[in-house]
């Protein structure tokens, strides 16, 4: 985990890859917690037998399963000591360029793109989020994440 002692700390990094987060496993219990959670039972989540004959040889993550691991990614990878509050304050582009497996593991890597002042002393920052898929070549999911952070 990479640590900041303030805003402006973080702030600094702008163009920078600022983190690489631990590796998450994707398991079938949270494939099927997040299409209960949601109502998404298309069948190459859930239903594992015919997802094995499927086109992807196994049941498949949903892609906005992946993106919602992205405050998981900032929890692990990046914390700011003088910070009382951080919110999720939008997307500006998501595209899920490869299918996750059950039972693949992703990781976030995390680049700082900008970093702007807001009310309150906080600070808005916009980040590339790449999630990579262990032993691919290609991410799974990449995101432009804004979030707001306050001291």
């Amino acid at each position: 985990m990479k640590t900041f002692e303030t805003l402006q700390d973080l702030a600094d990094c702008v163009g920078q890859q600022v983190a690489v987060t631990p590796w998450l496993e994707i398991t079938q219990e949270q494939v099927n917690q997040f299409a209960q959670a949601t109502g998404d039972h298309q069948w190459i989540h859930i239903d594992v037998e015919r997802a094995k004959a499927g086109p992807f040889g196994a049941p498949i993550a949903h892609g906005f399963l992946t993106l919602s691991l992205i405050p998981k990614f900032f929890q692990t990878g990046i914390s700011v000591k003088q910070t009382r509050m951080g919110v999720n304050y939008g997307l500006n582009k998501v595209r899920f360029t490869s299918p996750v497996p059950v039972g693949s593991r992703l990781r976030a890597n995390m680049k700082l793109l900008s970093a702007t002042p807001i009310d309150n002393q906080g600070m808005q920052f916009a980040w590339e989020v790449t999630i990579e898929r262990e032993g691919s070549d290609k991410p799974a999911c990449i995101a432009e994440s804004l979030s707001r952070s306050y001291p």
